[in-house]
């Protein structure tokens, strides 16, 4: 793979069995910092070809289970090396057909090596064979794998959230069939191939396409297990196609994610002030992590918008993705900043107070492309939808509360329970973080500052099923397998 830093169109193919496979017809990706720029091509996978695809893996999956731990380990290591070696290459191409800043590219970049690389050096002690010898006789508990994993990424973590399942899946002994969202499919295809290139034929397999190919993946019989990180109207989709042939399933859906503030906080830490604006606005707020909804108690509310504004206004530069002073880029398609803009209007036309963020770099470029100015909202109702639906765009709002009580409410009766952050002093973050119903509570940091890839990562609610990274990541692609060898073999209950 050569991908030039100076524009060139850049085309991906269906990948099957260790081959490209011609499509009949291709869609565009659009730069959406200058919507007029193709950046690539990719396919439209057929059904047919998806239906190859899965039996592709499910042949290499007889003999791929059989390679040991270590095997698969030395591959993933190679393809690691190659990813890194690539980095400038796929940054820039992540930038072009995502938008986000160079910077954001290479931090999803190094999260997602840091997972590969974890997963490598815990893959041998997360599924290790357990033998235990008892009075009853002895039992041996296995971590066997799961078979052909149809695996479906987002567009907003495009490299990260494929790799996220890419890496345990492989290390565990499956095989897989990636689809990359048509919102960012070229970067993402990319690095799967990167990687495929030291695996063997039919242990990675990349499909695209919309409707079809996603019905064909989660339906077939011969796909064991689905992986999906998406929105959860999606994924009550999949769950429904999937029942017929009850296949397991990890969930990773959408959320809105609560900051709260408590009156121990700090108003004039700066570096905290710094953390939040970045936790609401980093990626353009397309994270499904990101804190969405900031609840500040009243004692230091005031104080804190004023203090908040300045920390936005100085982080906060709307740009070109490839210019160093830029850190919020644009959207990335029409669609989404159309969601964000009527969420915004919608608050606006029921008396909220907007407030735009920021600095605008460049106001021709920011005109033509998918460019959205950072908003605060104030002034809204708790019920209000620009607070209990995700925006998944560069607009937050900020809401008074009076007590404990009533935030761990505003917070727990959300649909979604994926992450959420307390700021305090950390005794009373702590005690407040125990009442909240979340996969994941942050201690005076939110977002992808406080993430770290050793533990495990998912929601509670409609914020999804199951959970990714840490050693629970590994095994959540294996079978539990249990062997009993019992010292008795005849029950003293049952008569002769």
């Amino acid at each position: 793979m050569t991908i030039q830093a100076d524009q060139e169109t850049v085309i991906v193919e269906t990948f099957i069995n260790g081959q490209y496979v011609k499509s009949l017809s291709q869609l565009a990706k659009e730069n959406p910092a200058n919507p007029t720029e193709i950046v690539g091509y990719f396919p439209v996978t057929t059904k047919e070809q998806a239906v190859e695809a899965i039996e592709a893996a499910a042949v290499a999956f007889k003999t791929w289970k059989q390679t040991s731990i270590d095997e698969r380990i030395m591959m993933m290591r190679k393809a690691i090396e190659k990813i890194r070696a690539a980095e400038n290459e796929i940054v820039y191409l992540l930038s072009r057909e995502h938008g986000k800043p160079l910077y954001d590219a290479h931090g999803e970049i190094y999260v997602s090596l840091m997972w590969m690389e974890f997963a490598c050096n815990e893959v041998t002690s997360a599924l290790q064979e357990e033998i235990k010898t008892h009075e009853n006789g002895k039992t041996i508990l296995s971590y066997d794998p799961i078979g052909v994993v149809a695996a479906i990424s987002p567009w907003n973590y495009p490299i990260a959230l494929s790799t996220i399942k890419i890496a345990p899946a492989l290390l565990a002994g499956n095989t897989i069939v990636l689809k990359p969202s048509p919102y960012a499919p070229l970067a993402a295809a990319k690095v799967a191939e990167i990687i495929a290139s030291e695996f063997p034929a039919g242990v990675i397999n990349v499909v695209h396409g919309d409707a079809d190919v996603g019905v064909e993946l989660t339906t077939n019989p011969h796909v064991t297990k689905i992986a999906f990180t998406g929105g959860t109207a999606t994924a009550k989709h999949i769950i429904k196609a999937a029942s017929e042939t009850i296949k397991d399933m990890t969930l990773e859906l959408g959320g809105n994610d609560a900051a709260i503030f408590l009156e121990s906080f700090d108003v004039h830490d700066e570096r905290a002030m710094r953390r939040i604006v970045i936790s609401n606005f980093l990626t353009t707020g397309q994270i499904c992590m990101i804190a969405k909804r900031v609840y500040v108690h009243r004692s230091i509310y005031d104080e804190f918008v004023e203090k908040y504004i300045e920390a936005a206004n100085r982080w906060i530069r709307i740009g070109d993705p490839f210019d160093s002073n830029t850190t919020v880029g644009p959207v990335n398609n029409l669609k989404q900043k159309n969601v964000v803009l009527g969420l915004v209007e919608d608050a606006q036309n029921r008396g909220a107070k907007v407030i735009p963020l920021g600095q605008i770099l460049d106001q021709k470029l920011f005109d033509q492309g998918y460019y959205l100015q950072p908003t605060l909202v104030l002034g809204c109702d708790v019920h209000d939808p620009i607070v209990v639906e995700e925006q998944f765009g560069p607009t937050v709002p900020i809401l008074p509360f009076d007590d404990e009580e009533q935030v761990v409410h505003l917070h727990n009766e959300s649909l979604y329970g994926l992450t959420s952050s307390v700021w305090g002093k950390e005794e009373d973050a702590i005690s407040v973080a125990r009442q909240l119903e979340a996969g994941t509570t942050m201690i005076n940091t939110a977002a992808v500052q406080g993430l770290d890839v050793r533990f495990p990562f998912g929601g509670f609610k409609q914020s999804g099923i199951g959970r990714e990274y840490g050693t629970e990541g590994i095994r959540t692609y294996t079978e539990k397998h249990v062997i009993n060898v019992p010292k008795t073999l005849d029950l003293p209950y049952i008569p002769e």
